[in-house]
């Protein structure tokens, strides 16, 4: 790609190198959505990001797409969003979409300077101009877990949704229960087993497996304890098929959470920042999936499955699941955005599963359909959450 054709901010890209001020120059801020990354959800991650890049009002913000591949390369990606969507049951991938096999994007890490960076072998860097703030849009690991957030906070540049520790708990299924215990939300039974037990004491973590099932029967969800979008579980329901599901989960993540069966309906509840404080949206309700075992990846992305929204809950039900999302919200922190996943049990009572700090903006997920749902449009949706990125401060806060 030769640098006459690389975008320019609305700001010369020969700036003095401070940090520039869209908001009190008249300038448009200039939102950079970074998309793909390291995990397994990777094209996933870019589905979310051609749909957040359909849905930003360009007449209020200018748009710079950055991919991260595969292997970690920051790459200038193509402005086009109908290049990525699902097709023929396969996911997107940034290595398709980037403008250069070898070009990279470099981020500032000085607080004093938003300017990117655009860098190619053999030819001078070239001035991509400055940043206002980042839209996030990566799932898993490298990415929704807190390590993206340092880098920005670092650089003292703002981005969308939770900072460095609720990012990483979020992103970890076994310190996000523990918090959502010691603020009184209730979980369901589940066990850890972290890799040097599984590497060293295998047999003693198969007991540790059989006196739970002994507590809790069968079946038992096997599951990577950092990863999303249902990739890696595996419900298992007798020991012939653990070992196999351990596999699976470790495939993932090497720190492996493993839960008890919980009878119940799938309530999900979005929350998000406005002004005043998080609000929760209506919830929805995952009905079961005839095609599939449980709530799995093929489910929710590749066969469309789709949720009932608005759940068909009591009032009182209602109220309570969203003021339980607005409680896990802010027990772990967070900020921007959450989707709260709940479990409601045959006697009436709401068990929290998890929360997702960067949920799915597919088409299909049920975060912005559910605040379609409750009065936000889509464009509205990603619209409040630049500028609650905007008006947060940098650094602790």
């Amino acid at each position: 790609m030769s640098s006459e054709n690389l975008p320019q901010s609305p700001a010369s890209a020969a700036s003095s190198g401070a940090s520039s001020d869209a908001s009190s120059t008249g300038q448009k801020p200039r939102v950079a959505v970074v998309f793909g990354g390291r995990s397994s959800e990777h094209g996933v991650s870019v589905v979310t990001a051609g749909a957040v890049l359909r849905a930003i009002d360009r007449s209020k913000y200018d748009v710079l797409p950055i991919g991260i591949t595969r292997e970690g390369r920051w790459a200038l990606t193509a402005d086009d969003p109908e290049r990525m969507a699902i097709s023929d049951r396969r996911v997107p991938d940034v290595a398709d979409l980037a403008e250069s096999p070898e070009g990279g994007v470099v981020l500032p890490v000085d607080p004093s300077s938003r300017e990117v960076v655009y860098t190619e072998p053999g030819s001078v860097p070239k001035a991509l101009g400055d940043v206002d703030v980042v839209f996030p849009v990566l799932h898993g690991p490298y990415g929704e877990d807190g390590t993206l957030q340092g880098l920005l906070d670092l650089s003292g540049t703002p981005y969308v949704g939770c900072g460095v520790l609720s990012s990483a708990v979020g992103q970890d299924k076994e310190y996000m229960k523990r918090i959502f215990t010691s603020f009184g939300l209730k979980v369901g039974p589940y066990l850890v087993i972290r890799p040097r037990e599984w590497e060293r004491e295998q047999e003693g973590a198969r007991r540790r497996v059989a006196d739970f099932v002994g507590e809790h029967g069968w079946p038992l969800f096997v599951k990577p304890a950092r990863a999303g979008s249902s990739f890696g579980i595996t419900k298992v329901e007798s020991f012939d098929g653990f070992d196999e599901a351990m596999e699976t989960a470790r495939a993932h993540d090497p720190k492996v959470i493993i839960e008890a069966g919980i009878v119940g309906r799938e309530i999900e509840c979005g929350v998000l920042e406005f002004e005043d404080g998080p609000r929760a949206s209506v919830p929805a309700e995952i009905p079961p999936v005839q095609a599939h075992d449980f709530y799995d990846f093929e489910a929710k992305y590749i066969d469309s499955a789709t949720g009932l929204v608005p759940a068909p809950l009591t009032d009182e039900e209602t109220a309570e699941v969203r003021r339980l999302a607005v409680e896990a919200f802010e027990a772990v922190s967070c900020e921007g955005i959450v989707r709260a996943d709940f479990f409601l049990t045959e006697d009436g009572e709401f068990v929290i599963n998890e929360i997702n700090t960067l949920p799915g903006f597919t088409p299909i997920s049920m975060y912005p359909r559910m605040w379609q749902e409750t009065g936000v449009s889509y464009p509205e949706l990603v619209d409040k959450l630049l500028q609650a990125a905007l008006r947060r401060s940098t650094g602790l806060r």
